[in-house]
């Protein structure tokens, strides 16, 4: 899944420079930081917020793409308190389609869609190079950081904080048996051969013989 042709129209038109940067699939900011080698704090984490408005102030976006450092997760508190709303909450898979953001893959381009605005951490806005999303889960885009406020229009505020990271999977310890049970004779000669102990094969190779005889 390459970068969409609407993506890359889109950037020709706005003359934002980019690097496209392939990849495996991947599913969010964090996994594409692991597959890549990048930095946390140079990958752009992006999250579709819906926020409401009070009914006197100036109308604005009623929906925030908010970016972030891979690192950090997005305040909801702090998205609502900086846009003077109500309410602020994330939006969900369907209202996310209807403004035509794939879920998992959306780019911080907002002005693609109506109504939509990009509201962008200041750790992130520091950044020199990014790593941002661009509607595919195997191709990412590498841009400077301050041509995207530019050509977004982006608004900078305190609105993510650093979050915990996930933990890396434990590796499973190897359990070494100490003793080895010879159920048959050929099975003794066999560890024999390999460098196992003699005595304790033959008194093993006895005890069958007699449990044999009892049987017959």
């Amino acid at each position: 899944m390459s970068v969409p042709k609407r993506v890359l129209d889109h950037l020709k038109k706005t003359k934002l420079k980019f690097e496209v940067v392939p990849h495996k699939t991947v599913y969010t900011a964090f996994d594409l930081a692991q597959t890549l080698g990048e930095k946390l704090e140079n990958i752009a984490k992006t999250l579709l917020v819906k926020v409401e408005l009070p009914k006197l102030s100036k109308q604005g976006p009623r929906y925030y793409v908010v970016a972030v450092p891979a690192s950090y997760r997005v305040d909801l508190k702090a998205v609502q308190k900086y846009l003077k709303a109500l309410r602020a909450e994330l939006a969900n898979e369907k209202e996310m389609a209807k403004l035509g953001i794939l879920p998992g893959a959306g780019t911080p381009f907002v002005s693609m869609y109506k109504d939509v605005g990009l509201l962008m951490d200041h750790a992130l806005a520091r950044v020199g190079k990014g790593l941002v999303r661009a509607e595919s889960f195997t191709d990412s885009l590498r841009v400077q950081i301050k041509d995207l406020i530019r050509t977004e229009q982006a608004l900078i505020g305190k609105v993510g904080s650093k979050g915990k990271l996930p933990k890396a999977p434990k590796a499973k310890k190897s359990v070494k048996k100490s003793k080895k049970k010879f159920a048959t004779k050929a099975a003794f000669k066999k560890a024999s051969a390999k460098g196992g102990s003699a005595s304790g094969g033959k008194k093993i190779v006895k005890k069958l013989k007699k449990a044999a005889k009892k049987r017959k």
